[in-house]
């Protein structure tokens, strides 16, 4: 799963969204019957993952019929919704947009339903929790989770003389240098990392954990321009730039294969050391199967703050204009709550199952390497993004002065102009 930031077209869409208000619900124990629209984002073999999962719902309950729309992405959805013409059920492939979602009524709140058929809420960990609710609606579930380290080729790093994975922000500059090949003139044949943000999964969302930054203040302010953690980061990423030279990662970079595509840079052995997702692990032994892969939590500024990653996942509501509102609950209860079809889908998809009990399960497939992202979802180190009634605007508009940063045309000072920027947008949003 590609969890991306969203087209300003989503934020647009979601403004003509306003609150659905208090809806009516069938008493408890109402039977849910009829079709219901689910769209998706997922392709491929992902998608025959879902389409699996949707049939087994239809076998137990047959008196539902889902008809799915796949390849479907947020934009497409929030603005058929703010149409009139949205799906019954929406699947987004980011936490960011919950916020938005919710302050602008696109889905439903969802507390009504889950009160009634006494949905166990204390099944979910914190994070899950945190990323499906905002200011205590919770208008979104969690469909399975992802979390995010350091994804390293085994056989590179022992020709480097490498013993061991880097736990450290120093330690992966070191074993940067060490890795990278270079023509004669220069040109990079090899990066051991690749530290440009906006390449594949690199974002200021995935790295803040490597050092704890903080988005947002306690009064839902920008914290990025006084939060000394981000200063670290950016010192660290700029010297690393500085060492490669930017014009030769940009030439680098633009060599690359497409991140979800067999010609991916780390499947192709073109870098040596990635951030990404646990999903990473299914797509390599699809798609690169000779290659010697190696996972472990995010390098860290210091040791102390090892083991963690960033944590986020897909979210699953129901549609403002949902034809048939009862049976998409019944669709979603069963696909976020129901533990044979949670550890089903994580065993397919190779995401990380996002109840207790899916967690704990003795038919999920854990092995050694999807254990290391299931013990940085678990671990206190971890943390993910906030939610805000602007979506992910804030961490885009922190990503636009990163580009500017990168390529050496924006200093330090430059944070001050960011938070203003950044609290422009929130209070957009709100």
């Amino acid at each position: 799963m590609k969890r991306t930031a969203l087209v300003l077209a989503v934020a647009l869409a979601l403004a003509g969204c306003t609150s659905a208000g208090t809806e009516t619900i069938a008493a408890a124990g109402t039977e849910a019957t009829g079709t219901v629209e689910f769209w998706h984002f997922f392709t491929g073999r992902e998608a025959d993952a879902v389409a699996g999962a949707v049939k087994d719902f239809e076998t137990a309950h047959p008196k539902i019929k889902v008809v799915v729309k796949d390849s479907q992405d947020d934009s497409k959805m929030v603005q058929a919704i703010a149409g009139g013409k949205g799906p019954d059920v929406g699947l987004s492939y980011s936490t960011d947009m919950v916020g938005k979602l919710c302050a602008s009524g696109a889905w439903r709140d969802l507390s009504p339903y889950i009160g009634r058929d006494k949905v166990d809420m204390g099944g979910y960990p914190d994070l899950v929790k945190q990323y499906t609710e905002y200011k205590g609606k919770r208008c979104a579930m969690p469909f399975l989770a992802d979390s995010y380290g350091l994804y390293v080729n085994k056989d590179q790093l022992a020709e480097a003389g490498i013993t061991a994975v880097p736990r450290t922000l120093a330690e992966l500059a070191d074993a940067a240098k060490k890795l990278t090949k270079r023509s004669a003139d220069g040109t990079i044949e090899r990066a051991g990392f690749l530290p440009l943000f906006g390449f594949y999964e690199n974002s200021a969302s995935h790295w803040g954990p490597m050092v704890g930054g903080t988005w947002l203040k306690g009064d839902e302010t920008s914290a990025i321009g006084t939060d000394p953690a981000w200063k670290d980061l950016l010192k660290w990423q700029k010297d690393l730039v500085d060492w490669y030279g930017y014009a030769n990662l940009e030439k680098f970079k633009a060599s690359l294969g497409d991140e979800f595509s067999a010609d991916n840079a780390f499947h192709k052995g073109q870098v040596s050391m990635n951030v990404d997702g646990e999903f990473r692990a299914a797509f390599l032994k699809d798609q690169a199967p000779d290659v010697k892969f190696g996972v472990a939590p995010l390098p860290t500024l210091t040791a102390d703050r090892h083991g963690g990653g960033y944590v986020t996942g897909n979210v699953i509501g129901v549609s403002k204009t949902a034809k048939n509102p009862e049976a998409a609950w019944e669709l979603i209860r069963y696909l976020t709550n129901d533990t044979k079809a949670i550890v089903g889908l994580s065993n397919t998809l190779k995401n990380i199952p996002s109840t207790k009990a899916a967690l704990a399960a003795p038919d999920l497939q854990l092995d050694a390497d999807f254990k290391v992202f299931v013990d940085m979802f678990n671990n206190k180190n971890s943390s993910t993004t906030p939610p805000t009634s602007s979506g992910p605007a804030y961490q885009e508009t922190f990503a636009k002065w990163l580009e500017e940063w990168q390529a050496g045309k924006a200093t330090e000072s430059g944070l001050a102009e960011v938070d203003k920027q950044v609290n422009a947008v929130l209070k957009l949003g709100g």
